[in-house]
């Protein structure tokens, strides 16, 4: 199969339509990231965020697989290079600025080994798997290819493993104080009953259409399988975890402080926020946002008619029981009001809209505890309701536009839907621009009429410094020797965040270098294209046009978007719409 797809690669480069040179070098170009997006799906058995049917296996991750990898992306390099860029069309143009990026990150992943640390305090192989067996079912075939993914786990474990060793032997690990505690995942699998495990959740309500007989084998079959395969599997990673992993990661908390850290962080920040920016630099935005957020913040503070200081406004905040939800559901009802409520200005703001819908789910209680606050995608938002003492209600209408509508449920599956783009853009997430304008949306949500009280706008304000911060802390982290305590203690002075949100965040970004990053270079982009086109445009400027400009080209690396958005200027930033009257 994969000379077949290889060799299927060279035959259509080597095709020349007898239309001419620029036709193609198009064609050219199509041919390779369309052949490279399948084999892509394929090495990764994608489901494409559940719009794909299950599939029966687990990704190949051992060493020989891994170096396939490298080896094909740095071929498609090549022959991506080959193509004479001058004689692609316009459109060909921009698929390019967003393919060579994208092919170029994932050369640099294999080059640095980033598989050989699968897991971290933020995120896991294992947990991954939860996606799959809470997505949509839609027949037969996707109930059977699940029992048979489920017999790939223990091949899969053992695979990842050994890469989880190899990352070991030289130092390439997460920092030992991010993962304690973070078994219980792994233990919620092992000591549970097959039918009380997450593998399982398929299986409760199943499609109405298969025959009864039919489900009941089904469900059988399952709960043997998760009795004699999944469950020993994550036993064994128990053990490893445990006895192993965790006592044996490394003590420095750098991404400088890996094997050849330097080079690491750097290409972490380029890819993650799409710019090839120094630590250094990004520090000094952060520390000069920080201080005029703050600034606005203690503005905000005045007027709620506080009258002490900063921190003792915080504390206040933190403690008094008026902000904080009674009941899970209580929690979740004021999440779907908030989002209802923009469902009634979207057409306001936004021209293209989404077919899609999305639900608002509890985070599964098995990944609670060490979960953010909330993340949203393709049909659902899922809502942090662990720990509701330290879930403001302050901050939820900033959180609910961010990760809902006009945010990640809103943003990612408008890509998806359009077809006129190849599917390694629509099936693609470019984080310093998805983040970036979902921060951008909670921005936005102040021009919506989105926060009606001062405590609410001290809320979005909050999150706003919150990301500054982060510009601060992962630098500060990763390459200025901050240690995890300076990390807390920056947020908790800056943020009205509850410490355990302030704690978890700290070790996601310790664990996961030059992330952090992409949420406010993402939104300073935009918000920095928008006062342009207000200045060019003055009374011809139009919002619902501005963002549909912003949303149309799908996730891109940021100087795509400034590019487009500065032709968008240029053409008298006419949208695709008609007026409405």
């Amino acid at each position: 199969m994969r000379v077949i797809i290889f060799v299927g690669v060279l035959c259509a480069l080597s095709f020349v339509p007898s239309s001419g040179a620029p036709a193609t070098a198009d064609a050219r170009l199509r041919s390779l990231y369309t052949s490279e997006w399948r084999w892509r799906e394929a090495q990764m058995a994608s489901d494409r965020d559940g719009t794909l049917p299950v599939v029966d296996h687990l990704p190949r991750v051992d060493p020989a697989s891994q170096a396939e990898r490298l080896a094909k992306w740095r071929t498609v390099m090549r022959q991506l290079k080959a193509i004479p860029y001058a004689l692609l069309s316009a459109k060909e143009k921009v698929n390019y600025d967003v393919y060579e990026p994208q092919i170029a990150d994932l050369i640099a992943d294999q080059e640095f080994r980033t598989y050989e640390m699968p897991a971290n305090s933020d995120s896991s192989f294992w947990g991954d798997l939860g996606y799959t067996a809470r997505r949509p079912y839609r027949s037969l075939a996707d109930y059977e290819a699940w029992i048979a993914q489920m017999r790939d786990i223990p091949r899969y474990f053992r695979e990842e493993i050994a890469e989880m060793r190899a990352g070991e032997a030289r130092g390439f690990t997460p920092p030992r104080i991010t993962l304690e505690g973070r078994d219980g995942s792994i233990s919620a699998v092992v000591d549970a009953k097959p039918e009380d495990t997450l593998f399982y959740v398929p299986f409760k309500q199943m499609l109405a259409t298969i025959p009864a007989p039919e489900q009941a084998k089904l469900r059988s079959e399952a709960a043997k399988v998760i009795h004699d395969q999944v469950q020993p599997a994550y036993a064994g990673l128990l053990k490893f975890w445990n006895g192993e992993y965790v006592p044996h990661a490394r003590s420095t908390l750098a991404a400088e402080a890996m094997p050849d850290g330097k080079a690491f962080y750097r290409q972490q920040i380029r890819e993650y926020t799409t710019l090839d920016l120094p630590a250094e630099q990004i520090h000094r935005i952060g520390l000069e946002e920080v201080e005029k957020l703050h600034n606005q913040m203690i503005g905000v503070m005045r007027e709620t008619g506080f009258h002490g200081d900063f921190a003792a406004f915080l504390a206040f905040l933190r403690s008094d029981p008026r902000f904080y939800a009674k009941t899970p559901a209580e929690l979740l009802k004021d999440a779907a009001w908030i989002a209802k409520e923009f469902d009634g200005k979207a057409s306001q703001y936004f021209g293209l809209l989404p077919r899609a819908r999305f639900a608002i789910k509890p985070v599964p209680a098995d990944i609670a505890p060490f979960y953010t606050s909330g993340r949203g995608g393709p049909g659902v938002f899922l809502l942090n309701t662990y720990d509701l003492p330290h879930r403001p209600l302050y901050s939820l209408t900033a959180l609910t536009l961010h990760e809902s509508a006009p945010g990640h449920a809103f943003q990612i599956p408008l890509a998806m839907e359009d077809k006129s783009l190849p599917d390694f853009r629509r099936y693609t997430y470019i984080s310093a621009y998805g983040e970036g304008w979902a921060l951008y949306c909670e921005w936005l949500g102040q021009e919506m009429g989105m926060y009606p009280t001062a405590y609410d706008r001290f809320g979005m304000l909050s999150w706003q410094i919150w990301r500054a911060a982060r510009l601060v802390v992962d630098t500060g982290i990763h390459s200025q020797g901050w240690t995890r305590q300076r990390a807390i203690d920056f947020l908790k002075q800056y943020t009205a965040l509850p410490d355990h949100e302030i704690e978890t965040e700290v070790d996601r970004y310790i664990t996961w270098p030059g992330q952090a990053l992409s949420y406010y270079i993402g939104e300073k982009a935009i918000r920095d294209e928008r006062a342009k086109a207000e200045r060019a445009l003055g009374s011809r400027f139009d919002i619902r046009a501005f963002h549909d400009a912003v949303l149309e080209l799908g996730s891109v690396p940021l100087p795509v978007l400034t590019r487009h958005l500065d032709a968008f200027i240029a053409g008298g930033g006419k949208g695709p719409y008609p007026d409405l009257e």
